[in-house]
C-alpha cells in the first residue's frame, strides 16, 4: 500500500453518477469491498463518499440530468490550488468551462471543463476533503487514463493547464502512426498517474473523448468473475501487458471502469 497526497494537477478524486445508486453501491462492495459513508448531507444533492479501510476513495451520487444524458457514468478530477487561474488557464489553452467553480461547504471546491480533445475533466480544490488517500492496494486507484480522439490537441492541453511533463512511449511522437500505441504518460513532478492515449480508431466516432479510472484489484480474473456474475458485462476479460493485467467492464448499470494489477515482480 503507498499513501497517497495528489500533487497539484495530479488526479485527485473520482466519483460516479448513477441511475441506481444503490445497485452501484452493492456491486461496487462486493467487488472493491467499499462500503457508503454516513447518510448523504442535506444540501449535497445525495451525494455520499465511498470508503475502504475507512478512508475515502470515491463518490457516488444519483443522476438528476435531463433523460437523453448519460447516466452512468465516471468522472476525474483533478487537484488544483487556485480554481480561478485553473478556469484561466482552461480558456487559455482552448478548453471550455462547463461548471465553474462552486463551493461545497467546507469541503472544497469543484469545478468541471472540456478539453481542446472534447473530453469532460474536473478540477478539486481541496478544503476538509483531501480526496482519495491510498494507491497501490486492492480497491484504490491504480492509474488514470484520457482517451483522446484528438492526441495532439490532448498533448498540448494538460501540460499548459497542470503543468504536466509528458513522456512518450510505443509510437510516440510518430507523425505517421495512428491508434492506441501513440501513448503518453502524463508527469506531475516525477512521477506519473495518468496517460492518454491516441482512441482516434478505438471508439465510434460518436463517442467523445473521454477520462477513465483503473482501480488495483489482488486477482484481476478473480474480480472479473465477480463482476460477471453480479451482471457486469466484460469488455476485455484481462490482458497481461508491460504495466500490469488490465481488464475493462462496464457495471450492471452500464458504467465503465477498468481494473489493474502490477506486473510480476512489482
Amino acid at each position: 500500500m503507498t499513501e497517497y497526497a495528489a500533487p497539484v494537477g495530479a488526479p485527485i478524486w473520482f466519483d460516479l453518477m448513477s441511475s441506481d445508486p444503490a445497485e452501484a453501491a452493492e456491486f461496487y462492495r462486493a467487488i472493491f469491498g467499499w462500503e457508503l459513508e454516513r447518510p448523504a448531507q442535506p444540501g449535497f444533492g445525495g451525494y455520499r463518499n465511498f470508503t475502504r479501510n475507512g478512508k475515502r476513495v470515491a463518490g457516488l451520487m444519483p443522476h438528476m440530468g435531463e433523460a437523453d444524458e448519460p447516466s452512468n457514468i465516471w468522472s476525474v478530477y483533478l487537484h488544483t490550488e487556485d480554481s480561478a487561474a485553473t478556469v484561466a488557464a482552461v480558456e487559455a489553452a482552448g478548453g471550455s468551462v462547463m461548471v465553474p467553480p462552486m463551493p461545497v461547504g467546507d469541503l472544497g471546491s469543484m469545478m468541471v471543463a472540456t478539453d481542446t480533445a472534447g473530453a469532460v475533466i474536473g478540477f478539486w480544490q481541496p478544503g476538509t476533503h483531501a480526496g482519495f488517500t491510498a494507491w497501490g492496494e486492492h480497491g484504490a486507484p491504480y492509474w488514470f487514463e484520457c482517451q483522446s480522439k484528438d492526441y495532439e490537441k490532448s498533448l498540448a492541453f494538460y501540460p499548459e493547464v497542470v503543468g504536466a511533463r509528458l513522456a512518450e512511449i510505443g509510437t510516440g511522437g510518430d507523425p505517421e502512426a495512428v491508434g492506441p500505441d501513440r501513448y503518453a504518460q502524463v508527469f506531475i513532478g516525477e512521477s506519473a498517474y495518468s496517460g492518454i492515449m491516441d482512441s482516434a480508431t478505438l471508439f465510434p466516432a460518436e463517442v467523445p473523448s473521454f477520462w477513465q479510472v483503473y482501480i488495483m484489484v489482488d486477482d484481476v480474473a478473480t474480480t472479473v468473475e465477480a463482476a460477471r456474475s453480479l451482471g457486469a458485462q466484460i469488455l476485455m476479460p484481462g490482458e497481461d501487458t508491460p504495466y500490469g493485467t488490465l481488464a475493462a467492464i462496464k457495471d450492471p448499470l452500464g458504467a465503465l471502469i477498468c481494473l489493474g494489477h502490477p506486473p510480476a515482480g512489482m
